[in-house]
């Protein structure tokens, strides 16, 4: 996972996993995407501390942690707070990342 960058931000398209380093369910959150990220071996999701940009928080209106939030056409296409599994989030990533998919 990367970091996010002020340059990421500007992008058109990408996919934002925010959470807080003393929250344990954004810990298996991010548990489930690394898996996500080592089955594809490449970097699909950027991450930020909401700790440290509360000014992002309140401009896109992120509720709670953790949140994986879905940027497309320079717009929020979603929120997703519950994670409930691995394969809950491919049925996003088929969704938003179709090209991880093609053969």
């Amino acid at each position: 996972m990367q970091p996010i960058t002020d340059k990421v931000l500007q992008q058109d398209h990408f996919l934002l996993y925010i959470y807080t380093p003393f929250c344990g369910t954004c810990h298996l959150a991010k548990t489930m995407l690394n898996k996500i990220e080592s089955v594809h071996k490449e970097d699909i999701f950027f991450e930020m501390n909401a700790s440290v940009h509360p000014e992002f928080m309140q401009e896109v209106q992120v509720e709670s942690v953790p949140c994986l939030l879905v940027v497309d056409q320079s717009q929020v296409k979603e929120k997703i707070y519950a994670f409930r599994s691995i394969a809950n989030i491919y049925s996003y990533l088929v969704k938003y990342e179709p090209q991880l998919f093609a053969t």
